[in-house]
């Protein structure tokens, strides 16, 4: 796929019934009718798609718009670090609003435009503050101030006075949601008292600015309610009584402020979204499919508003007439289409839709739709000079039996172009972390390098990744490392039945969650493996458990139990306990300043290997949090990676030699 270059293209929307049916999970895959597309124009080791080129290309995040629709502030690493700037909303030249070293996100126009609200932490240590800064002048304030304390996702009140928040202290496990009055220059406590195994989240301010919704999450991230809380008097009133276990999320209120838009999976078991009556507590179900619906914004006038459906990690955006009851769906290209905007994806008067597309072969960019004209306009450009979106491969969606034949598992397998079907190529398991969290038809720079370099990568969503409802999402609790590591070394199984690879050159990687995987594949399935690369892994439960931040720590409680009482599966499931057992390579990666897996995780699988005499490197970023925000430090992990990948498993055409 290839974004189309032209400035603005248009689109037509398809319009479906109100209780529309998204397609049905496909069969299993023939590994045999993976194939590998010819490209003349493509070359192994193609310069175009290096390291230091695909980490030049620009990262977009978060965005808001201006109050006035004209402009659209961003977060993007251009400058080498996530730092705010500012775009025409029909395109042009962006300026740079805020300088700083350390990374930024979450911006928020105030409503009279005078302001916007960001979060910004020091070094990658997620002690967040919340800061302010001028549009016009660029001045920057910030307005809490406490090292000790995190403060995030600033939220404007329709009036501009305050600034709602979540807060946590470094030494505590609970999230409380706070506001800052911009007048009086002092904070006042929402939520208070919150129990040290749940968190208050995501702050949805009502149309008259007197009352706030939030979503309350236990641990185990397995049940949460919708509260509602009148902003004078700090009283909270349950909105979503339930017995058995169900997640509910607020997404906007009604301009009339007597509904709620939501997302729950209390239907079915899968996410959808329905309408709350704020005076019934009665839910009108919108959507009953079975796959991962997310709520958005009502627009303006209240007529209309929006959800999102993730299908096999594809994700379309929706339009749903509320006079009517038709849902109309913007004929985006495939891969992950989502609402940009941190208060609403509408502007302001209802005319445009601020959104972000990112595909397998497009970085994530800003888009603007417009309702009158039916154009999508694109504002941000982040492919540079050299970098083209059709050298890049598109993956193939394929299933596989679960080993235990519980699950049918979704994976993406990107093929490099030219690749002979002549069982001497090598492969890369790239597993990604959470574990609730999906690999999606989205843009990767390491994938898309290592597949220019020669691999077949298969990436799977293994049981506890989202995107599959809740029965799936819950398959791995108490049994972390255990039918999910099953689920992975499946994934290795399909791809030597392709015909296409040496099964002795296979690599696993991962990082967090995928990082632990990784380690517990080299540990208890050492025989697959040619070489590992956990990216910022845990490997010890007893030890992350006492390290890692608090919030962590209660839900590592929540879905492993007590390290006492369950000390058996800790120990079981904890591979610096069987890195005896390892015959593959390692290299591992760590963030200094890491508060959820602490460097003294890698550094144990160090000392244990290098003991007895195994191979093993380790590269610790000291300035760097969980995720590398520097692009320089990007670029130099992934050129490690590289270099040690192709020095221990060469692809069949590979030049380099094994002491590379």
């Amino acid at each position: 796929m290839r974004i189309p270059t032209l400035f603005a293209i248009v689109v037509f929307m398809s319009t479906l019934a109100a209780a529309q049916i998204l397609p049905v999970p496909q069969a299993i895959t023939d590994p045999k009718q993976i194939a590998s597309k010819p490209n003349a124009n493509v070359d192994q080791n193609q310069q175009s798609l290096s390291i230091e080129k695909l980490y030049m290309t620009r990262a977009v995040g978060s965005a808001a718009w201006s109050p006035d629709g004209n402009n659209v502030v961003f977060v993007s690493n251009i400058s080498g670090r996530n730092n705010l700037w500012i775009v025409p909303a029909k395109g042009g030249w962006p300026t740079q609003l805020t300088v700083s070293d350390q990374r930024q996100t979450a911006p928020a126009w105030s409503p009279d435009g005078k302001w916007i609200a960001y979060m910004s932490d020091y070094d990658g240590d997620e002690q967040w503050d919340i800061f302010i800064v001028s549009p016009k002048t660029g001045q920057v304030v910030n307005l809490t101030h406490t090292r000790e304390i995190s403060e995030e996702y600033p939220r404007w009140s329709p009036d501009g006075r305050y600034l709602a928040y979540t807060v946590k202290p470094k030494t505590s496990s609970a999230y409380e949601i706070d506001i800052y009055d911009m007048i009086m220059r002092d904070v006042k406590h929402v939520t208070t008292g919150t129990a040290a195994d749940k968190l208050n989240d995501n702050p949805v301010w009502s149309p008259d600015g007197k009352w706030i919704a939030y979503t309350q999450e236990q641990a185990t991230g397995t049940d949460s309610n919708i509260f509602v809380a009148e902003v004078a008097t700090g009283q909270s009133t349950l909105l979503t009584p339930h017995d058995a276990e169900q997640l509910y999320r607020a997404n906007d209120f009604s301009p009339d402020g007597k509904k709620l838009l939501i997302t729950s999976n209390a239907a079915n078991g899968y996410d959808n979204v329905g309408l709350l009556d704020l005076a019934t507590k009665k839910i009108n179900w919108l959507t009953k499919d079975k796959w991962e619906i997310g709520g958005g914004n009502f627009s303006p006038d209240g007529k209309r508003l929006t959800w999102t459906a993730n299908v096999e990690g594809n994700t379309d955006i929706y339009l749903h007439d509320l006079v009517s009851g038709k849902t109309t769906s913007l004929p985006l290209p495939k891969g992950v289409n989502a609402f940009a905007g941190e208060s609403s994806g509408f502007s302001k008067d209802g005319q445009h839709l601020l959104y972000n597309h990112n595909g397998p072969t497009a970085p994530r960019d800003l888009w603007m739709y417009e309702f009158a004209t039916k154009e999508s306009n694109q504002i941000t450009h982040s492919l540079v000079a050299g970098v083209r979106s059709e050298d890049m491969v598109e993956p193939f969606l394929v299933h596989y039996p679960s080993r235990d034949g519980k699950w049918t598992i979704s994976a993406f397998i990107y093929v490099p172009y030219n690749m002979v079907r002549n069982g001497q190529n090598a492969a890369i398991v790239y597993v990604h972390g959470g574990p609730t969290a999906q690999s999606e038809n989205s843009f990767s720079r390491i994938i898309q390098h290592m597949v220019n370099q020669g691999y077949m990568v298969i990436a799977p969503n293994y049981r506890g990744s989202t995107g599959y409802g809740k029965e799936f999402q819950q398959a791995n609790l108490f049994d972390m490392g255990g039918g999910d590591l099953q689920d992975v070394v499946g994934a290795a199984d399909f791809i030597k039945q392709t015909g296409f690879l040496d099964p002795k050159k296979i690599v696993l990687m991962g990082g967090s969650y995928g990082g632990y995987l990784t380690m517990m594949g080299v540990t208890k399935a050492p025989e697959v493996w040619a070489a590992g690369v956990p990216i910022v892994p845990f490997v010890n439960w007893f030890t992350e458990i006492q390290n890692e931040d608090p919030v962590l720590q209660q839900s590592d409680l929540a879905t492993m139990g007590d390290p006492e009482k369950n000390k058996a599966l800790f120990q079981d499931r904890s591979p610096i306990f069987f890195v005896d057992q390892i015959k593959a390579p390692l290299l591992l990666l760590a963030g200094g300043n890491d508060p959820r897996c602490p460097k003294e995780e890698s550094q144990q699988v160090v000392d244990a290997v290098k003991k007895r005499g195994g191979t093993v490197e380790l590269k610790v970023y000291e300035d760097e949090g969980h995720g590398f925000s520097r692009v320089e430090n990007q670029i130099d992990a992934y050129q490690r990676v590289s270099g040690f990948v192709k020095a221990h498993v060469p692809p069949a055409d590979c030049s380099c030699s094994l002491t590379e």
